[in-house]
């Protein structure tokens, strides 16, 4: 009998905009990313950023719900995924947004990353110790 020899995969970093961290692997279908996301929120987050990201995620899933465009829902996922990578890994705390980023966004989504920009702001101006 002739052994085998098995290969296996390992992550490639040739999809990834850096070569500081992997491309993710394969993209979650909806519902268990969602789960992964409150879960790393709970894991990782301090209490009141768990609740700001708990209540953006939520919304945000909510109102891409009926979204038919392949392309958007890939870009929806794959994003969302790599937010669960960064904070499952500690490496979004003083991470900023990239110019491509922010140049292919909509007026609608420059709009809500103000909102959520002016959320952050206000929540540290009412506690800028961090308590509660």
């Amino acid at each position: 009998m002739r052994h085998a020899v098995r290969l296996l995969a390992s992550p490639s970093t040739l999809g990834s905009s850096s070569g500081l961290r992997p491309a993710p692997l394969a993209l979650l279908p909806p519902i268990p990313l969602y789960r992964r996301l409150l879960r790393a929120h709970r894991k990782f987050l301090p209490t009141e950023m768990r609740v700001l990201g708990d209540e953006y995620v939520k919304s945000e899933f909510r109102a891409h719900k009926d979204v038919e465009n392949p392309l958007h829902i890939v870009g929806f996922l794959k994003e969302w995924q790599m937010y669960a990578q960064q904070v499952e890994g500690d490496s979004w705390s003083g991470d900023r947004l990239e110019k491509e980023k922010i140049d292919k966004m909509s007026d609608q989504q420059l709009g809500q990353l103000y909102e959520l920009m002016q959320a952050i702001q206000k929540k540290g101006r009412e506690d800028p110790d961090g308590e509660t």
